[in-house]
């Protein structure tokens, strides 16, 4: 038995050693090859060199992060730490909790629904002295912090009233002095008048030092006052969270409730069911009366029943959705790119004449093609409501019928696609044009046409680099993309990020940082995808796998 798993391990090395490098993630590869005793001094330096040491650097990071966010000020208050960072992120995670639980309710039916408005209001009645508790934590700890700042700026303060108090008198002794120099003055007399003026600069000298004397210390006692309490820091926090979970039960009650579609589509039928039997007791005016009444019914309960729940858009659903558009930008510009970069790379002609437009196109900004995107896109789509074609993405379309389709979308992705076309066309027209000659010249033996030789000798062979063209457009589009959203206000994680910054509450600053490591995170998702699929295409030893 232990022979036979001995021997299933021994097989199974190479396949994870090969899974790990396709992978991209060649920094387990020394874990594997030290499980399995292979020269365990080297594998202990690798692990060292590609493990320990970007962890000790991740660390260090973290401690000049929580220690240069306690010296860095802003008007928006302190630059948020680790754990600001890390509490903001926990604020998001629970909002799309809370949207998700309502967006449920909403559809909640029956048994089901009963329960849940049980629970709900069983919690909700439980909030009220919770809510009191953390309000009362919060003018306690303000309270107490003032008295603390109090003590800490009462000799500055009665410092400055009696500088203040002091400068004053001096000031009024000053221009006394000077109110009676001036009437000893001498028309004509150069000399007193001269001296007379430096009297004035000296008050006036003095007069500034003073005033700025007072201006510093002011500036001292306002930068304590300004100081932020941990501890009413931690109350707010307590107090806003027993707050949002009470308004939150109050919505969900709601959805429930007055709002529950089960609810409203239960009503409405009954109600026509009502008016359908008094219909049947009328004649002349009285019947086309009500049954316009009941055609209008009928209409809105097919508007309910088709609707949904009408929420905020939460962090989840915004990266969703700019996914899915760098994406659709990624897919356009690949159509557009790989092409173009095959006949660049077949015909030196065409790439002579490609030439001029790639140079002046490839540096254009993505904050200059977007309004023009943006404008284009809304004339095409004036109204998307009366649109076939928007008409399909919103109803027709796999995946994207479950997301605002727009002409703000639209005009993201095809600024994606302009902004990270070039890459892919640079790396195909190089891979096509560097095919081995030998491989032409069979094909011209077996007397190969041209869409045979294209997409079995030409194309498998420029695979490698025209997938290390993918992978780097995908990474520009990724970048883009959140400048398109913010700018053009369609939904997205740019999006977000314009609401937060516009937004003025107290963990906004904090939110912005949190959408710093998911945009990274993804951006690094996406190129290990994309690395996947290179090495897969890539020939054993060629640079493009690496």
């Amino acid at each position: 038995m232990i022979f036979a798993h001995m021997k299933f391990f021994s097989k199974i090395k190479y396949p994870i050693l090969k899974a790990i490098d396709v992978s991209g993630l060649t920094f387990l590869s020394p874990v594997v090859r030290l499980c399995y005793g292979e020269e365990p001094r080297v594998q202990m330096k690798k692990i060292s060199q590609w493990i320990l040491i970007p962890i000790c650097a991740i660390i260090l990071f973290i401690f000049l992060w929580a220690y240069g966010s306690t010296v860095v000020k802003t008007k928006s208050g302190s630059v948020p730490g680790p754990l600001e960072t890390l509490k903001a992120g926990e604020s998001i995670s629970k909002f799309g909790n809370y949207e998700k639980a309502k967006e449920e309710a909403y559809t909640l039916t029956g048994p089901e629904r009963d329960e849940a408005l049980k629970k709900a209001q069983a919690r909700l009645g439980k909030m009220d002295p919770i809510v009191k508790a953390a309000t009362d934590q919060v003018g306690g700890a303000k309270a107490q912090y003032a008295e603390v700042i109090k003590k800490r700026t009462s000799g500055m303060t009665s410092r400055r009233d009696a500088l203040k108090k002091s400068y004053s008198a001096n000031q009024s002794a000053r221009k006394a002095s000077l109110a009676a120099l001036a009437d000893t003055l001498t028309p004509g007399n150069e000399t007193a008048y001269e001296n007379f003026m430096k009297e004035v600069k000296d008050h006036t000298d003095k007069t500034d030092l003073e005033k700025e004397e007072l201006a510093t210390l002011a500036k001292e006692i306002k930068e304590i006052e300004d100081e932020k309490s941990d501890d009413v820091a931690k109350a707010l926090f307590a107090q806003t969270r027993a707050a949002e979970e009470r308004q939150f039960l109050q919505k969900q009650i709601d959805q429930l409730t007055t709002q529950n579609k089960g609810l409203k589509i239960e009503t409405a039928q009954a109600k026509i069911q009502e008016d359908a039997r008094v219909l049947l007791t009328l004649t002349g005016p009285e019947a086309v009366k009500a049954a316009g009444k009941i055609a209008k019914a009928r209409s809105r309960l097919v508007k309910t029943e088709e609707s949904v729940y009408a929420g905020p858009k939460t962090l989840g659903y915004q990266i969703k959705r700019s996914i899915l558009c760098v994406f659709a930008g990624f897919l356009i510009g690949a159509f557009i790119a790989i092409p173009i970069g095959i006949l660049c790379g077949l015909n030196s002609t065409f790439m002579a004449a490609m030439t001029p437009f790639i140079a002046i196109f490839k540096p254009v900004s993505p904050i200059v093609w977007l309004p023009i995107c943006l404008i284009i896109a809304s004339a095409v789509v004036p109204s998307p409501d009366d649109s076939a074609f928007m008409d399909w993405l919103w109803e027709d379309a796999w995946i994207l019928n479950h997301y605002d389709i727009n002409p703000a979308f639209i005009a993201s992705a095809i600024t994606v696609a302009l902004c990270s076309l070039w890459a892919t066309l640079a790396n195909t027209a190089l891979g096509v044009a560097s095919i081995d000659k030998d491989h032409l010249n069979v094909a011209r033996v077996l007397k190969l046409g041209f869409w045979p030789r294209l997409f079995k000798i030409v194309i498998p062979s420029a695979l490698p680099l025209i997938f290390a063209g993918l992978r780097i457009s995908l990474g520009v589009g990724w970048m883009v993309l959140i400048a398109a959203e913010l700018l053009s206000s369609s939904e997205g994680i740019g999006k977000f990020v314009w609401d937060q910054f516009n937004n003025g509450a107290s963990d906004s600053f904090a939110k912005l940082f949190v959408v710093v490591f998911v945009v990274g995170i993804i951006g690094l998702l996406l190129d290990r995808i994309m690395i996947v699929f290179q090495r897969l295409v890539s020939f054993e030893g060629s640079p493009t796998a690496i």
